[in-house]
């Protein structure tokens, strides 16, 4: 069983006047954070509060870019080309970067929302011009893809890949994720006993397939009502196995060496 993982959270989601998430408790106890950047969700006061939320409590920052979909929330699935999911996402962390680097914080990943990540995950091409278009605008940001064949041939290729894996989402029997438009509560014991099973190496379909996994980065979702008690489950759980949890690039540095 792996004992070093990155805890990140899908979080700085609200918009103007209307809150969604408790990101002030839940993105200190995680070590990643992907800070949604306006399109799905998300406005430039927020990524500024969720920035500051990071640097102080010393979590990592990662950029988050969805579907132009605020109605919808990005988890919509929309037709995009190859090179405009790659301009979507360059522009989305674009704009993250320039509010993180007015702060003196790094963004050091990139990992598309919703159903701009099922794109990722459907079509080889578009993953891979993504990690292209983030690796020739910031070399040495992270792009974070779906644990899985996808991941490994785009990083067979030279590109700085974090393989992803769910806590709080089931997976359907061809090892893709099963995105819920509008999440509920789930039981933490439960999403902590799929942490554990993410570090063995192999998590169970809601078919019954048993579905290898072999990730750097375990996820869990800030608009799920109870995101902390889901954290904090996993947290303890870990304790208790002796996992250590560390940030996105230092988990990845890990398995280069």
């Amino acid at each position: 069983m792996r004992t070093l993982i990155d805890l990140n959270a899908d979080a700085g989601e609200s918009f103007g006047r209307w809150r969604l998430g408790d990101d002030e408790r839940l993105i200190p106890l995680v070590t990643s954070v992907n800070v949604a950047c306006g399109w799905h969700a998300g406005d430039a006061a927020t990524m500024r509060r969720s920035v500051r939320l990071a640097a102080d409590g010393g979590t990592s920052v990662g950029a988050h870019p969805g579907f132009p979909d605020l109605t919808g929330f990005g988890r919509r699935a929309l037709a995009m080309s190859p090179q405009e999911a790659a301009d979507a996402c360059l522009y989305q962390f674009g704009a993250l970067r320039a509010i993180a680097d007015s702060m003196g914080v790094p963004v050091r990943h990139v990992k598309p929302h919703g159903a701009l990540y099922g794109l990722t995950i459907k079509d080889e091409a578009v993953a891979e011009a993504v990690a292209d278009a983030v690796a020739e605008a910031a070399p040495g940001v992270r792009i974070v893809l779906l644990a899985g064949p996808t991941a490994d041939r785009v990083a067979a290729k030279g590109y700085p890949v974090v393989r992803e894996a769910f806590a709080d989402l089931d997976y359907d029997d061809a090892g893709h994720i099963i995105i819920e438009p509008d999440p509920v509560a789930k039981d933490p014991a439960r999403c902590a006993e799929q942490a554990i099973a993410v570090l063995r190496g192999e998590v169970t379909s809601v078919g019954g397939t048993a579905i290898a996994v072999d990730a750097d980065t375990l996820c869990l979702h800030g608009d799920r009502p109870n995101s902390v008690e889901v954290a904090r489950a996993i947290l303890d759980r870990f304790e208790a196995e002796g996992v250590r949890t560390a940030p996105l690039s230092e988990v990845a540095d890990q398995r280069v060496r």
